[in-house]
């Protein structure tokens, strides 16, 4: 055989055995992300027998940016199965290291140096020590490594690296000692957690004051990390301010989300905000289905009676000066109240001042009121006093739930804060003392319902659903609504945290007006049952006085009346979630899709960009397929809109928050043919029902009322 046909032997042999690693190389990373591990398993198996040269193209992987996601799963499931026996980690940290010398970017280095610390042995433990040396992020990921790998060796190498660096140098070696000696809590141990720290609230005014005072982002994580095992909404809050911090935003991320998904009370704008900014920051081995099942979590989280900020730790927007009190105010013309209290607020901006993110009270001036008037509701608020402090929170604009320093026994104030200082017929003092040190922060989380009040300071119940008298007119009830006021008492005091959510009242349906009923209105639904409808009653369920769709309970489906309508005019609000698509089907059948058997007008929030490239008749209001509606009147998302429709014979009238959309008649619409191009024999019914057209996203309808505008006979 000659030479050229030797060597054209050997180069095809060459490809050859290079198309089949790439094909093995490719199988097993095609397994990866996995959802389970028994779908996996033989995937990570086979790895341990992979070549050097199959190696290399999976660690080439990993220095491609576009290519690295793949590899990174397999690479972390391999390792962490490695560690189940010795000779497979011996085996695991053997390919790492040869991994580590071939990749070339940060993203690569630090990925592998990370997961070297799971595979814990002498070569490892050399090379690690050897990269503390690199005066790059290189040797900052090695220190970190060795800190995780949590033994004495570990520990030796980190100090001894720590004596001979510089200035410059000794900040992450220090981290990383300090995050060596300290073993983080994890699921196993979270009974040890509880056990040291059973009053949550305190636990968390601690993390707090920790975090304020952490030098670095690895303290910083280990707090972030701690605070995963306290549940509730504080808990959420205060991870949720870490998203902004590039440092630790992934981290606080995964937090948030986990809280959120082990919490099904969680509700509110102060929550979407934080679900929302978390949900593109997920990330990780888990982050697929994290991401997954925090999205749905995020669509069916209820605007209503959900916690809002009270204080946007940058400005005192939501907040004025005070003006008399509810008795004096109700007297003022609009005009005269206006006056005065344009007056008080320059004032009040130099009284009341936001420093640090603090809400804080100079000792001079006087009280701080919410903007807004609020009812039943639930408080959480964190306040902060100086010695002799005296201060308060008015309640409905009337005085107080006490706040001052035990230590002033000759006003009596060693019997603690959080009572109802100015009752004298009910009981106005706390029932145990639950304060904590001048200069030290509180927690207040205040209930009112009616007239009573239920206040717990630091956790511990202090006042238990005691009646708030009315301090400026002793005959009468305390106020249905009024504003909340912090008390100015010529003291400094400091607040931060302060949220807020409106509690529903203990009766939620909705009775018609004496004005509809004489017009001849009846209720579909007035917030108790579904009992005047048929259809998906496990997709749409009555929930808080409403009519939620539920995608949990099936796709969304449809939910129609029992009776059906030929002409009438139909009276309705309903609350949109993000992206959220329903629609209004009038003179329908029971089945069939509703848009083309009968009409369907679109229930939609078409502002969300996923919406931007619809027709015209595919937009809120609008006939579907049919006669366009006029865009631009819906309300914000989550907030509540009202809506009328007004069928009669051909036409067919939508009036969205008081404003006509739609006023067309949908028999000249489609004369020349309809302008969707589609068949729509619904158009020609003159009676049938009225649904909702679910499409698998959260809607809220509620005050569902209609008028016959003809009377049908009975089959």
């Amino acid at each position: 055989m000659s030479m050229k046909k030797i060597i054209l032997s050997l180069f095809i042999s060459v490809l050859v055995v290079n198309v089949f690693a790439q094909e093995k190389v490719e199988k097993i990373l095609s397994q990866f992300p996995y959802q389970k591990i028994a779908s996996a398993q033989e995937a990570i198996s086979s790895m341990y027998s992979l070549e050097s040269s199959e190696w290399k193209k999976i660690f080439s992987m990993l220095d491609d940016d576009s290519l690295k996601l793949t590899p990174t799963y397999a690479i972390a499931a391999f390792v962490h199965d490695a560690t189940k026996e010795k000779g497979n980690a011996s085996k695991a940290a053997e390919v790492m290291l040869n991994g580590l010398s071939r990749v070339k970017t940060f993203y690569a280095k630090n990925f592998i140096i990370q997961h070297l610390s799971v595979l814990d042995n002498d070569a490892v433990l050399k090379k690690l020590t050897a990269l503390l040396k690199d005066k790059t992020f290189i040797g900052q990921a090695a220190a970190r490594a060795l800190a995780n790998i949590h033994t004495d060796a570990s520990l030796a190498a980190l100090e001894s690296a720590l004596a001979k660096a510089k200035d410059g140098d000794r900040q992450h070696l220090e981290a990383a000692i300090s995050h060596h000696k300290f073993k983080l809590p994890n699921q196993n141990s979270l009974h040890l957690i509880k056990a040291s720290n059973p009053n949550h609230v305190q636990y968390l005014l601690k993390l707090q004051d920790r975090m304020s005072v952490a030098k670095d982002p690895i303290q910083m994580s280990r707090i972030l990390h701690e605070a995963e095992y306290i549940p509730g909404f504080s808990s959420l809050m205060f991870v949720g301010k870490y998203l902004d911090d590039d440092r630790l935003n992934k981290q606080a991320a995964l937090i948030a989300a986990r809280l959120a998904l082990s919490d099904a009370t969680l509700r509110g704008r102060a929550v979407r905000d934080v679900l929302e900014k978390a949900l593109p920051l997920l990330s990780g081995v888990d982050a697929e289905v994290l991401t997954k099942n925090l999205r749905s979590y995020i669509k069916s989280v209820p605007y209503d009676y959900g916690f809002e900020s009270m204080f946007n730790g940058k400005n005192l927007n939501g907040w004025k000066g005070l003006v008399g009190n509810p008795i004096s105010r109700s007297k003022m013309t609009e005009e005269e109240l206006l006056n005065a209290e344009a007056s008080v607020n320059a004032k009040a901006q130099s009284d009341w001042i936001v420093e640090n993110g603090l809400l804080v009270f100079t000792g001079h001036g006087d009280n701080l009121c919410t903007v807004k008037k609020y009812g039943d509701f639930e408080m959480f608020v964190d306040w902060k006093i100086t010695e002799k402090g005296d201060a308060g929170i008015y309640l409905r604009g009337s005085p107080q739930v006490q706040i001052w320093d035990t230590s002033r026994r000759e006003v009596g104030a060693q019997v603690g804060s959080g009572g109802m200082y100015n009752n004298k017929v009910n009981q106005s003092k706390p029932l145990v003392v639950a304060d904590n040190a001048i200069k030290q922060w509180n927690n207040f989380h205040i209930i009112m319902k009616g007239d009573r009040v239920t206040v717990f300071l630091n956790g511990i119940k202090v006042t238990d659903n005691v009646v708030l008298e009315n301090y400026w007119d002793r005959n009468l009830p305390i106020f249905v609504r009024e504003q909340i006021e912090l008390q100015a008492h010529g003291t400094y005091v400091a607040y931060r945290n302060l949220y807020i959510r409106e509690l529903p009242s203990d009766n939620l349906t909705t009775s018609l007006s004496q004005q509809e009923i004489n017009q001849g209105f009846i209720s579909l639904f007035d917030g108790s049952n579904l009992d005047k409808w048929v259809g998906s009653k496990t997709s749409y369920v009555v929930k808080d006085g409403t009519i939620e769709v539920n995608p949990t309970g099936g796709s969304g489906g449809n939910l129609y009346t029992a009776e059906e309508y030929a002409d009438f005019e139909l009276r309705f609000e309903f609350q949109l979630t993000p992206g959220a698509n329903n629609g209004l089907g009038i003179r329908a059948p029971l089945t069939g899709d509703a848009a083309y058997v009968g009409m369907e007008l679109q229930i939609l929030d078409n502002e969300s960009p996923i919406y931007a490239k619809l027709n015209p008749y595919q937009y809120h209001g609008s006939v579907y397929g049919i006669i366009p509606a006029r865009r631009g009147y819906l309300k914000p998302t989550g907030e509540w809109n009202e809506q009328t429709v007004v069928v009669k014979g051909d036409q067919v009238k939508v009036i969205l928050n008081d404003q006509v959309i739609l006023d067309g008649n949908i028999k000249d619409a489609s004369s020349n043919g309809t302008p969707d191009k589609r068949e729509h024999p619904g158009l020609k019914n003159t009676t049938g029902h009225i649904g909702f057209l679910g499409h698998g996203d959260v809607v809220r309808f509620k005050n569902i009322r209609i008028k016959n505008l003809q009377t049908l006979k009975k089959k």
